[in-house]
């Protein structure tokens, strides 16, 4: 997604980054060059909208549940395949030769 506008930072890298800004997890600097893109660029500011409103609905219907240490691996595993650009198989990628769901 862009907004067909050059930005000091660019777009790509704004949402591949995006989690680690709501979550807090980044330096300053970055944090302060996200903050100056959604200023200026209203397509990234919207999928950072739409991504909080999210987070803020998990948390208030799931934020007391413990997560099962095996989900949040396959999670997250799925996560870095995403972010490497990798295909993400429909199969259960904890489950060696698990037929894909039946559609």
């Amino acid at each position: 997604m862009s907004c067909g506008e050059p930005h000091e930072t660019d777009c790509s890298e704004v949402l591949d980054h995006l989690y680690e800004f709501l979550d807090h997890e980044m330096p300053d600097s970055d944090c302060t060059k996200f903050e100056v893109h959604f200023e200026e660029c209203s397509p990234c500011l919207e999928k950072y909208g739409l991504e909080q409103a999210v987070k803020k609905l998990v948390k208030r219907c799931c934020g007391s549940d413990e997560v099962p240490t095996d989900l949040r691996a396959k999670v997250m595993g799925r996560i870095e395949l995403i972010r490497s650009g990798h295909a993400v198989p429909d199969q259960d990628l904890t489950a060696p030769g698990a037929p894909a769901p039946q559609e």
